[in-house]
């Protein structure tokens, strides 16, 4: 059985079309905003000028009588983005004959990794632009243990490369910098419970710059500060829920320094630590793609009249019902 999937919720656009095995196609078109951060109605008409030529590039590679079922990402994201995806699955389910299924696009990130690790019923460490999470799965449900009370980390780690004049997306540039930084400067830490908060490290990080530390050292400050954060919220949900595993996913998860402190604290704890290839870490086609099929070989079909975008889409929306 063959899946296409399409992904849409922000900036990244992509269509990814696999089978049970593997990745068969992986097509990718990003928004890259000329200045500032991604803005939504830009971001959308990007993925509606788009999705045709990436839509051509796919069929060059994959007959399209192949395809069994088409996916597309129902949520959460900025709605704009979102109903161009939800269209143009709409249009190429009807087109192709094929039954629809709407996908929770954080659910494919923890689904997407456990596909390509090994791991079996992990503490998942969701971090992207949008958002930042703890889940695990409980019964028939994905639960949420802990999340960010305010952005994502991929968004604040973006909020201070745009203070810093560099261009999105910022997360890897703050980690290049972080690399060259040798001094240490204290910044907020936040952490309620098994939630967090990084708007107010962000403004503080943004007032070193503005006083003359040296970019390097607020990066490396900024990681360190925030990614122990991450870490200790992974750490008390891993001995509260008592299990053994860490998948770490999202695009935040292609950072080295991040995956190295949690590696630490699993090989501490005796826990193994996960965390999908860089391709598939981030938002992707693929991921969407994998996660429909695996929905629809368990029973679940979206009807167009209900496939509707849900911005705000929670992961403990969805019921789960294979293993």
């Amino acid at each position: 059985m063959i899946a296409l999937g399409i992904e849409g919720t922000a900036w990244s656009l992509s269509i990814g079309v696999v089978d049970e095995e593997d990745v068969i196609v992986l097509e990718n078109d990003p928004y890259i905003p000329k200045e500032g951060g991604i803005h939504p109605r830009e971001a959308s008409q990007h993925h509606s000028e788009r999705l045709p030529s990436l839509l051509s590039r796919v069929f060059e590679k994959v007959d399209k009588s192949s395809i069994d079922v088409v996916a597309f990402s129902q949520g959460p994201g900025m709605g704009p983005c979102l109903r161009v995806v939800a269209t143009a699955a709409r249009l190429l389910a009807v087109k192709l004959k094929k039954p629809l299924v709407g996908v929770n696009h954080c659910l494919a990130h923890v689904e997407v990794g456990r596909w390509k690790t090994e791991a079996k019923n992990p503490v998942s460490l969701y971090v992207s632009g949008g958002n930042s999470q703890v889940i695990a799965r409980r019964g028939n449900r994905y639960r949420v243990f802990g999340e960010t009370l305010d952005i994502g980390i991929g968004n604040a780690l973006d909020k201070l490369a745009r203070h810093m004049g560099l261009k999105h997306p910022g997360g890897p540039k703050i980690e290049e910098l972080a690399k060259k930084g040798k001094d240490y400067y204290l910044l907020p830490y936040v952490v309620k419970g098994m939630d967090f908060s990084f708007s107010g490290m962000v403004t503080a990080a943004q007032r070193l710059y503005d006083s003359g530390v040296a970019r390097e050292d607020v990066a490396f400050s900024f990681q360190e500060t925030a990614f122990a954060m991450l870490t200790e919220v992974t750490e008390r949900a891993l001995a509260y829920l008592d299990l053994d595993e860490v998948l770490l996913v999202g695009g935040v998860a292609a950072n080295k320094r991040l995956q190295e402190m949690l590696k630490i604290m699993c090989g501490d704890r005796g826990a193994k630590f996960y965390v999908p290839p860089r391709e598939l870490a981030g938002d992707n086609g693929a991921m969407i793609a994998y996660t429909g099929l695996l929905m629809y070989k368990h029973g679940y079909q979206t009807p167009i009249e209900k496939s509707y975008v849900r911005p705000d889409f929670r992961i403990e929306d969805v019921e789960v019902n294979w293993d």
